[in-house]
């Protein structure tokens, strides 16, 4: 075995493939990575969506990490478990997820827990719910800057949104929630020109706010790709979520980030159905498919071309194809790795060269206990 491969292992023999392998070391160095783009931990909330995984959580807590976000009520309730100090629900409660979210308020006190709002319709709905229960929510107006997947424009009406916010007296308005996914140039002087533009319209809806004299106490901006672009704003928290595992996919648009890969795909060979033809048993069920190929990137197998994948393989091409075997194992970094990871119960935690530990990937499903 190479001793400069990380993502080898010994008595691979032992392990089912697929499966998901994590090197502690990598998530470590992605980790304090974030601070130091962020500048420190103050105006760092990394979104947990990726790894969903309460020891990777506890990993940033030991480095001073205490406000996050997330996307479901799984997640928030598995931040509370690990007594996360601050929790943003970045989503707009609906239907049950309304009383989920107050039933998270209520089970875990000690929790500043606060969630999104984009309409009158929903703020009301949940500032009905707070008053009859007798308590205070925290909400964040949720501003669309160019991503068009949720959110209001920055404009009169998101001031009236934040106004009416701030009028009733069962809500706290927290600040403005912008997420701007859609800005992925690969060119980094290009994606911080057009990430500077659109954050523009949002600096100027808080300065409208204000100048009703209202306080916006805080502004939550961005993803991965604007991260090194939000971590430099005075009073902006950034709220990386990707950079943790990182990915073949953003380290591939992204190489100036100082990210590592820290999450690698074991699979092997199960047949030869042709000449030149390889098939591995990394389906759709372990692998995210909603991408075109290819959807992983092959470690020392450069030349397997991905042609086709199913529920249960993952077809590729190999002029080769006579130098491996049946069983033969390969490993693969994900070109998205976020939706892989929901895909398995548990990741094999990696360390030179050894497994030397498994981690419940906690918050794959909807529900914990809430």
């Amino acid at each position: 075995m190479k001793t400069d491969s990380w993502y080898e292992v010994e008595n691979v023999g032992k392990l089912v493939s697929p499966g998901l392998l994590v090197d502690r070391d990598r998530i470590l160095h992605n980790i304090r990575t974030m601070i130091a783009i962020a500048g420190g931990t103050e105006y760092l909330r990394p979104h947990i969506k990726t790894h969903k995984t309460a020891e990777i959580i506890a990993m940033q807590q030991d480095e001073g990490i205490e406000k996050f976000k997330c996307a479901t009520i799984a997640e928030a309730e598995l931040l509370a478990r690990c007594q996360a100090r601050d929790v943003l629900y970045a989503m707009q409660p609906v239907g049950a997820n309304i009383e989920r979210f107050f039933e998270l308020i209520r089970a875990y006190p000690d929790v500043t827990f606060s969630a999104l709002v984009d309409n009158k319709t929903s703020l009301a709905l949940m500032a009905e719910k707070a008053q009859a229960k007798a308590i205070s929510i925290s909400l964040w107006v949720d501003i669309n800057n160019g991503m068009n997947r949720t959110g209001i424009f920055p404009d009169e009406e998101a001031l009236e949104l934040f106004i009416a916010m701030e009028a009733h007296p069962h809500v706290e308005p927290m600040g403005l929630h912008v997420y701007d996914g859609h800005l992925r140039h690969t060119d980094y002087q290009e994606r911080e020109k057009y990430c500077n533009e659109a954050f523009s319209l949002v600096n100027d809806l808080k300065h409208s706010i204000e100048a009703n004299g209202i306080k916006v106490k805080g502004i939550v901006a961005g993803g991965s790709p604007t991260f090194p672009f939000h971590g430099k704003r005075e009073g902006v928290e950034a709220s990386p979520g990707t950079t943790l595992l990182w990915d073949a996919g953003y380290g591939k648009l992204f190489p100036e980030m100082d990210f590592l890969p820290a999450a690698v795909l074991i699979t092997r060979i199960i047949s030869k159905p042709a000449p030149n033809l390889l098939c591995l048993d990394l389906g759709h069920k372990h692998l995210a498919s909603e991408m075109p190929f290819p959807r992983v990137v092959f470690m020392d197998n450069e030349t397997f071309t991905q042609t086709g994948q199913s529920e249960e393989h993952l077809v590729v091409t190999c002029e080769n194809a006579k130098d491996y075997n049946v069983g033969d194992v390969c490993y693969a970094i994900p070109v998205h790795i976020c939706p892989t990871v929901a895909k398995y119960e548990s990741l094999h935690v990696i360390s030179k060269g050894k497994v030397v530990d498994s981690w419940k990937v906690a918050a794959r499903n909807p529900k914990i206990t809430i």
